[in-house]
């Protein structure tokens, strides 16, 4: 697959400490080019699948103009860890060699809190569209993985988003899905322009865009137990799904407008 994007690579030379607070115990850490990272792992949990979402979401969002921390793959050495005291991190550090994923560290950031910041509506809706588009489960009120750096909003942590990666069955389906969980949604009170941000989104998202976006995905991110599809067909996979979901738009749009109407 043709690749016209790229993102940067940076060697990672110091573990700082583990942020507990994320469930795939992302970590801070810093690269051989002297900048600190939130760097997340391909040996959590979830996998590399969490890279692919963070990827694949993150860069939506660059492309549809909202502002998130810039994205480089974090390469750890084999030797990396070995002499780390916990033995969760160094399992963690261990069974992440080669490539993993990073969101540079934006140092004095303070998280969104809905009740002291209030979104204008655009903006509101732009997010919520973005959330509903790419099946984002982690932007609510109890974590809205939204931050205010230098006066101005930065989206962060989308590994949570393409749930549908997880079972990999009958992701046709779930790619018209009207994504319910969207009534969680921070900003959902907010979000009134709907329509006129898909209007607008659905231009800029176009098929090149997003299969320049799903090209990034590396190779030894998609060797996954027990499937037989090459990378190029997995990725292939998620081109589809996002571009269906882009064409049936309007049934999480309408979804969400539904749970905006019941909230108030």
């Amino acid at each position: 697959m043709l690749k016209t994007a790229s993102l940067r690579t940076v060697n990672v030379t110091r573990y700082i400490t583990p942020l507990r607070e994320g469930g795939s115990l992302p970590a801070l850490a810093e690269a051989d080019d002297d900048f600190k990272y939130v760097l997340k792992f391909k040996g959590n949990g979830h996998g590399p699948k969490a890279l692919i979402a963070e990827l694949i979401g993150g860069e939506i969002a660059r492309t549809l103009g909202l502002q998130i921390p810039e994205l480089v793959f974090a390469n750890l050495d084999e030797a990396f860890g070995r002499t780390e005291a916990d033995e969760e991190i160094q399992d963690l550090l261990q069974g992440s060699k080669g490539l993993n994923l990073a969101l540079h560290f934006l140092s004095g950031a303070i998280t969104f809190d809905p009740v002291v910041t209030t979104l204008d509506a655009k903006k509101a809706s732009q997010i919520v569209w973005l959330d509903a588009f790419i099946t984002n489960v982690d932007r609510t009120f109890r974590n809205t993985n939204m931050l205010i750096w230098h006066k101005e909003l930065w989206l962060i942590d989308h590994g949570a988003s393409l749930y549908f990666h997880h079972s990999w069955v009958n992701w046709e389906t779930h790619a018209k899905s009207a994504f319910t969980l969207i009534k969680d949604h921070v900003v959902l009170p907010q979000a009134t322009v709907l329509n006129e941000v898909d209007t607008e989104f659905k231009k800029l998202l176009t098929e090149e865009k997003i299969r320049e976006i799903v090209s990034l995905i590396p190779d030894e991110w998609l060797q996954w137990e027990g499937m037989d599809e090459s990378p190029d067909e997995l990725r292939e996979v998620y081109v589809k799904f996002l571009l269906i979901r882009l064409d049936h738009s309007a049934i999480f749009i309408k979804e969400a407008q539904n749970a905006r109407a019941a909230l108030i």
